[in-house]
């Protein structure tokens, strides 16, 4: 059986050129991957949504075929939001609903907050509130030690040189062994993810959303009447898979009140960071719950 999935490369007002893996129609939902992923992780949701959503899974900036500006300005958050606001107009929508896991969920969160009007509903999966990472950064000891890679990205040339290496042992590595169900990812399964960094400049790129946003954005103290403070109206889904090697989960606790509109939170005790990929049928069945919400 074919896959649903087709490409499409749209030029958005900003001119950058992104690719899209399209499926299905219907409402339109942005899928938006993190690192060191790309599109194809959201293959399961394509699959499943496909039949009643417009699904659109992005090549973020900077990955794979999307265009990849040279310089650490052109990865700050508001040039992520922005791709993604310019997206949903691009595609001929006002709104949509904006899915986003690991840094697509920094951007999901970042887009809710500064650009409410284009978020129909909000769905985040391992990737915590950014006024929450952002405390957790200055002031939980725990989590600064599980973000030591963090620091290690804001030295130049030397992460891409070790990620590069031996064709991307280290990302493969990543994506292999911070799994908490073990044989996820097949070879052909990692080759797409090997595939998004074989532009020159693309394993630079996506180092870059850590180098534009450690000392800035949402890695910060916020000053007054930051964004960041601004309370999300969209109704709002977080997933959570709890064996996560990088997050942990008390960055999840007593959330309710950064939110105006309704919000939940599902966590799946036998998952790790990767949760769309270790449990898309459960991911799936959330998700649909959610979206099937009046």
């Amino acid at each position: 059986m074919p896959e649903p999935w087709r490409f499409e490369k749209i030029t958005l007002k900003s001119g950058l050129a992104m690719r899209i893996a399209r499926a299905g129609t219907g409402p339109p939902i942005i899928m938006m991957h993190g690192f060191p992923e790309c599109w194809y992780s959201w293959r399961h949701q394509m699959r499943a949504l496909s039949d009643h959503f417009d699904c659109v899974a992005l090549e973020m900036r900077g990955y794979g075929e999307s265009d990849a500006p040279v310089g650490v300005a052109n990865y700050t958050l508001d040039k992520l939001v922005g791709d993604t606001a310019e997206l949903i107009e691009a595609l001929g929508h006002r709104r949509a609903i904006v899915v986003g896991h690991d840094w697509g969920g920094a951007v999901a969160w970042a887009t809710a907050m500064m650009r409410p009007d284009v978020v129909e509903r909000l769905i985040v999966m391992n990737c915590p509130h950014l006024e929450r990472m952002s405390h957790a950064l200055r002031r939980n000891p725990r989590q600064m030690i599980r973000s030591w890679y963090m620091l290690f990205f804001q030295i130049p040339r030397l992460p891409e040189w070790i990620l590069r290496r031996r064709n991307y042992e280290a990302l493969v590595n990543a994506l292999r062994h911070g799994t908490f169900q073990k044989d996820v990812f097949t070879e052909n399964d990692l080759d797409y993810f090997r595939a998004a960094f074989r532009n020159p400049y693309s394993l630079t790129a996506a180092i870059n959303y850590y180098r534009a946003n450690f000392r800035t954005g949402f890695m910060a103290a916020p000053g007054s009447n930051s964004w960041i403070d601004r309370k999300i109206s969209a109704p709002t889904l977080l997933i959570w898979g709890e064996q996560d090697f990088a997050l942990g989960k008390e960055l999840t606790y007593g959330m309710e009140g950064l939110f105006t509109g309704p919000f939940d939170i599902k966590y799946i005790a036998d998952s790790g960071h990767w949760v769309q990929n270790e449990k898309p049928e459960l991911v799936n069945q959330y998700v649909r719950d959610f979206l099937d919400r009046r």
